[in-house]
């Protein structure tokens, strides 16, 4: 089958036949990938930058978000059947450590990653074990179904406290930071505002009906955000930038008794953070990481079913798998929301 494979250290991803993976666990599913998107981690590791050069063990397939059609299960998978259109959840649990046992499934102590523990899924077939397959409703358009996993992000960190109501400030409209938007609208938030330095984004996030989009390389993100909502500062903070001013900008944008939350992985472990300001204002600060399994996946599931998000605006490339380095350079320069790879022929 045809795969694209981190062969090597160094700056590059391969497309090459390798061979076609089979079950050998009784409790696995094997897939017909059909569509795939593209990551900032599948990013990361094709520049082979510091984070994939500690992780990474080349030769290994690439990528972890897909959709996919079942073409065989072991003996004893129960929960989906050959002819099943699913996705994956990225998380791989043990199941058995303190966090798999009490509901944090996402956070498992001995967690494997799809693409980046083990084989990926950028190939015309993969094997994953039964407990991180969700079936999906077939009336749902393939390419949305293959983004299900960042969406998940973004409604696991927009729905961490209640938007209704609200001035919701984000940080960083990078394709995730884009779906938080339209998960903050549907989640009753008053007014959206964005806060984004590039052109290509800023265009989404007005497209998406962000009720203000601040360019904080030209306007001073606090002022703005003050003059906007009469002083009140914004109720609630979703810092998906990765950029420490951001975050701590947004932090001073945030009225008392505001609530943070932060998806955002920061390029140094240790940040400059306003410690005393957060202090001071007693804000409530949650850090997020991947989707609540599988909490998050079924609110997207109706979402995408009943047809209340605007992925069609977020989803904007679509290419073969085999132009996977078109869609990283597009990726790289910020000029993409999501970018689809299709597999299948």
């Amino acid at each position: 089958m045809r795969a694209v494979v981190k062969k090597e250290p160094g700056k590059s991803f391969v497309l090459e036949d390798v061979k076609e993976p089979k079950i050998v666990n009784s409790k696995d599913v094997k897939l017909k990938i059909l569509k795939v998107s593209v990551c900032g981690t599948d990013l990361h590791i094709w520049k082979w930058d510091e984070w994939s050069q500690n992780r990474i063990k080349p030769p290994q397939i690439n990528g972890h978000e897909c959709v996919g059609e079942v073409v065989e299960i072991g003996k004893e998978v129960k929960g989906v059947k050959v002819g099943d259109i699913v996705t994956c959840e990225t998380h791989i649990p043990c199941g058995v450590c303190y966090q798999c046992k009490t509901g944090n499934m996402h956070v498992c102590k001995d967690m494997q990653i799809l693409g980046v523990d083990r084989d990926g899924v950028w190939a015309e077939y993969a094997v994953v074990p039964e407990v991180v397959v969700w079936k999906v409703d077939k009336k749902i358009p393939l390419k949305y179904v293959s983004v299900m996993e960042p969406l998940g992000n973004a409604i696991f960190t927009a729905t961490s406290f209640d938007l209704r109501g609200k001035y919701v400030l984000i940080t960083g409209a990078g394709p995730i930071g884009a779906m938080a938007i339209n998960v903050a609208q549907v989640s009753g938030a008053a007014a959206v505002i964005v806060s984004e330095v590039s052109e290509y984004r800023i265009n989404m996030a007005k497209e998406l009906g962000a009720d203000l989009v601040i360019n904080p390389m030209k306007q001073d993100l606090i002022e703005e955000v003050n003059k906007f909502t009469d002083g009140h500062g914004a109720d609630v903070l979703l810092e998906m930038s990765g950029n420490v001013k951001a975050l701590n900008d947004g932090i001073n944008a945030v009225r008392n008794a505001g609530e943070v939350a932060v998806l955002a992985v920061y390029k140094g472990n240790t940040i400059s953070f306003e410690m005393n300001t957060a202090v001071f204002k007693n804000l409530t600060i949650k850090a997020v990481t991947g989707r609540k399994m599988f909490e998050t996946w079924h609110i997207a599931s109706q979402w995408l079913k009943y047809n209340r998000l605007k992925l069609d605006k977020i989803v904007t490339h679509e290419f073969d798998l085999s132009e996977f380095e078109k869609a990283l350079q597009l990726m790289n320069e910020g000029k993409s929301g999501k970018i689809v790879l299709n597999v299948a022929k």
